[in-house]
């Protein structure tokens, strides 16, 4: 189940900085209709900060005894 968290944040975590990319319409960004529109940018920084805190939450997990 750890490894399931940890997997799901560092997901958060790499979509929130797309979509900041993509809201800041960074050159190196996909295209697609958040391209330009700041409020990707709130949002992405949500998730970023989401991911974040389920990684800490995860990792904090005592691990399960062998």
């Amino acid at each position: 189940m750890r490894g399931i968290l940890l997997s799901i944040g560092i997901l958060l975590i790499v979509a929130g900085g797309v979509w900041i990319a993509q809201g800041l319409n960074l050159p190196f960004a996909p295209r697609s209709f958040m391209t330009s529109n700041r409020s990707w940018i709130l949002i992405g920084a949500v998730t970023i900060v989401a991911g974040g805190v389920l990684l800490g939450w995860a990792r904090s997990r005592e691990a399960p005894d062998a």
